[in-house]
């Protein structure tokens, strides 16, 4: 069976990268109907941050991005964090250091230093001089015995050899085995290994077929595959997925902008948008060649909206780009008013879901109003619709529905002057004892009609009519139709804005 893994290192937040490629590995698992494992590669003690699991784990929760088998959930691959694997690669460094294609070394930090200085004034490319390759088993023995500490470190001068196998994604590469460091560390004076012992060991132990990771991945690719190949192990098929870069094209930092997806959780951006975004952001189109004709391969258009589901039915690794991606913020506010507008389609029951989300930050946002209810909210995001880029949105772009409307601030009294010789309080007369007239259920009535029938005695503009009551009901020059407002706040609270702004009107200081 296919199994794919993610294997972050917890030494920070999640960040947009990452969870690219989780999704891409929950993508690809999904579509041929294998499964994906959650290992998280917490070798480095040093860079390890408190609370890094739970961070990786929440967002990928928050994401809906879940994997087969890993932390909390479990499998048949664990333990899945490589702190309780130690034994395991200690093992595989026996293994190398018995048949020569390992060395212990004991060489200190400031020999080293001394070393690779000396080597770079001579003009070589190596980076240490095996000082310690050919010291006797006796010799390695005692010092061991002694508690000199050492590393083990790979013997690069005695490489079987091995094929340099296609990448997924890039196609056929330049096998830079020359530009690796001399004789790389595999396990450190810890007794922690690198990453590179520790993925090798694990990757072929948890039997994964496909690895899936980022681009800078790709210099340490030859030197993954020289440990396959003296270990006699089968490696995966690999696949490096293209960097993500900021919107003037410069790679995205951990240090620079928001990158972190605790940031887009925090900030109120739908979990499906994001991904949406993450997924298209090297999702390109790939030529393949046949009897001299060139076939096209499709692929989705740049903004196209898809929710997880729908990702999963068109992804396909060979259409995936091997270029860098940027991610531009304008088609995630693209992509999350329609995913927003998706899930309010939906009725009733999505316009709650997306209500209970922001319930407490309406109650924060007006805590005197006693129109906070999660059935209000609902409906004032159902008329919204449309206008939400984000729903953390609904508090600026609609207070009308929560408090009073403001006829005091400089957009309310650029909207009367606007209006002209315009008769407002006569239209709010007009339109009050009409609506006294109705004795009907408030959701019965046809409201945009009867509005519209006030319009010819008061003015010849729908327009210049529209906005007068639009500024008493709100005091806001957007927002939804009229009509839909007064829906929303009812027939005593429609009523009473249009009283209210008629004697704010007459009093002018007010105003």
């Amino acid at each position: 069976m296919t199994l794919l893994r993610f294997a972050p290192s917890p030494t920070g937040a999640l960040h947009l990268g990452g969870l690219r490629t989780a999704l891409y590995n929950f993508l690809y698992a999904r579509k041929v109907g294998g499964k994906w494992i959650l290992r998280l590669e917490d070798t480095d003690t040093e860079r390890t941050v408190p609370g890094g699991v739970d961070n990786i784990r929440s967002a990928l929760e928050w994401a809906g991005v879940h994997y087969d088998h890993g932390p909390g959930v479990g499998g048949p691959h664990g333990p899945y964090f490589q702190s309780e694997r130690l034994d395991l690669y200690h093992n595989y460094a026996d293994k190398l250091l018995k048949s020569g294609h390992a060395y212990r070394c004991f060489c200190t930090q400031e020999r080293l230093a001394e070393t690779r200085e000396r080597l770079a004034r001579t003009g070589s490319n190596r980076t240490y001089d095996k000082a310690c390759l050919n010291l006797t088993e006796e010799e390695v023995a005692r010092r061991v015995r002694a508690g000199e500490k050492s590393v083990v470190r790979l013997n690069d001068g005695r490489l079987p050899d091995r094929p340099f196998p296609k990448d997924i994604v890039f196609g056929s590469l330049r096998d830079s085995h020359a530009s690796l460091p001399t004789d790389p560390i595999l396990l450190k004076s810890d007794q922690f290994p690198t990453y590179h012992l520790a993925s090798v060991v694990d990757d072929h132990e948890m039997g994964i077929t496909h690895v899936l990771r980022g681009e800078e991945w790709l210099p340490s690719l030859p030197l993954h595959l020289d440990l396959y190949a003296t270990l006699g192990l089968k490696p995966p098929e690999f696949g490096h997925l293209p960097l993500l870069l900021n919107l003037d094209g410069s790679k995205m930092s951990k240090r620079k902008g928001d990158v972190q997806v605790l940031d887009y959780m925090r900030r109120g951006w739908e979990p499906g948008a994001v991904l949406n975004w993450l997924a298209l952001a090297g999702w390109g189109t790939n030529h393949e060649v046949l009897n001299g004709e060139s076939l096209r391969k499709s692929s989705p258009d740049s903004t196209e909206v898809m929710n997880l589901t729908e990702m999963v039915q068109g992804f396909d690794l060979s259409v995936l780009t091997h270029r860098r991606s940027i991610l531009d913020p304008m088609k995630l506010e693209y992509l999350n008013k329609h995913h927003l507008m998706r899930e309010i389609a939906t009725g009733s029951s999505g316009q709650a879901r997306l209500a209970e989300r922001i319930h407490q930050k309406v109650k924060t946002a007006f805590p005197a109003s006693q129109y906070t209810s999660v059935e209000h909210i609902a409906q004032v995001i159902e008329i919204l619709q449309g206008r939400l880029t984000n729903l953390q949105d609904v508090p600026l772009l609609a207070p009308y529905f929560f408090v009073e409307p403001n006829y005091a601030t400089e957009e309310a009294q650029k909207m009367l002057k606007s209006l002209g010789d315009a008769s407002y309080v006569t239209a709010l007369d007009n339109l009050i004892a009409r609506l006294e007239e109705e004795n009907g259920e408030w959701s019965d009535l046809d409201l945009s009609a009867i509005l519209h029938a006030q319009i010819q005695p008061i003015t010849k503009s729908t327009k210049v009519y529209m906005t007068i009551i639009r500024h008493a009901l709100t005091g806001m020059k957007a927002g939804p139709a009229a009509a839909d407002i007064m829906r929303v706040l009812g027939r005593e609270r429609s009523q009473q804005r249009l009283l209210s702004a008629r004697r704010a009107y007459q009093g002018k200081s007010k105003l």
